[in-house]
């Protein structure tokens, strides 16, 4: 199936005009991660999480109160997809099922004529939340670390190294976007949790195999057009891989466009944050990894061109 066939985009020229929307893009979401954040899921945060569904819609107040009389203070209560499903959300110590058994009980005493179901019950104690934490830290420099390795054995160290720059701008960039999407539109219900996390060391994974398969065919043509420049050769490599990027991100753009769709709040944030890093890392791929190696290249031609020149008046 060819849906570019013979193309010749100068993708390359347009480079720096890029890179300023990037910045620009990245900078915005720092903002408003640093200014709003993301609303740490309690995989991280540590205590007890209860998802109920009501007969009956239900007025958040009604629970607050509820809440407020058996001494849960300070919890987290919001509504999920509709006024029925009620997400409880305490920090509240307690062993076993204490605390959601006092959720349970107290829903049942203080909200009357209106029967309730348990839909999840989730608790994850502070210790665990904090190792937890820091596992999913060590998971994505490591993983960083290891790609960086692998693709300056396979390709030249400046490849690997534009790699590298390339997965740091999508993972920045789709978490700018992510805390940016939960600050405008909080009932989206996007939480930092294990499906984010996970969601980010997908589209890590994902991004450098696109990256990969770009700098390959970049290989490839090296060889073939040796009398033509870096810039000409990244140029026509992109427009070779055209077609193979755009149908193989585009079937798993689709796929995960679906899962955000049906697959209900608990796949959200997964399927959110991947959704946006499909699109980062397919941008970067053309933009970021082989416009950083056209530019650092010629940055480094220009370097040695004097001393070239030097060397060869010295043996003159």
């Amino acid at each position: 199936m060819q849906f570019f066939h013979s193309t010749n985009i100068d993708f390359l020229s347009k480079r720096k005009m890029f890179y300023l929307a990037s910045t620009a893009l990245i900078v915005i979401g720092m903002v408003a991660f640093f200014a709003k954040g993301l609303v740490i899921g309690i995989d991280f945060a540590g205590g007890t999480e209860v998802l109920v569904r009501f007969q009956n819609n239900v007025e958040i107040n009604s629970i607050r109160s509820a809440m407020d009389v058996s001494g849960i203070t300070g919890a987290e209560i919001k509504t999920l997809g509709s006024d029925r499903d009620i997400l409880i959300r305490t920090a509240e110590p307690g062993e076993g099922t204490t605390v959601s058994d006092r959720i349970k009980e107290s829903l049942t005493k203080n909200v009357q004529g209106n029967p309730f179901e348990v839909l999840r019950i989730d608790k994850v104690g502070p210790k665990i939340g904090k190792e937890l934490t820091t596992s999913a830290i060590y998971a994505t420099i490591f993983s960083l670390i290891a790609i960086l390795i692998y693709l300056a054995f396979r390709f030249e160290f400046l490849y690997a190294l534009g790699s590298v720059v390339a997965l740091l701008h999508d993972v920045l960039m789709t978490l700018g976007i992510v805390a940016l999407t939960g600050a405008l539109f909080p009932s989206m219900n996007l939480e930092l949790n294990q499906g984010m996390v996970a969601a980010f060391l997908t589209l890590i994974g994902f991004s450098v195999n696109d990256t990969v398969v770009v700098f390959d065919r970049i290989r490839e043509n090296i060889k073939l057009f040796k009398s033509e420049s870096i810039f000409t050769v990244m140029n026509k490599s992109l427009n070779y891989t055209l077609n193979r990027t755009i149908i193989t991100n585009g079937t798993v753009f689709i796929t995960v466009l679906i899962l955000l769709i049906f697959g209900g709040e608990v796949n959200r944030s997964f399927a959110y944050t991947f959704l946006i890093g499909i699109i980062t890392g397919t941008y970067s791929s053309i933009y970021v990894a082989g416009a950083f190696v056209v530019d650092a290249k010629g940055y480094l031609d220009k370097k040695n061109k004097p001393a070239a020149r030097t060397a060869a008046v010295s043996k003159a």
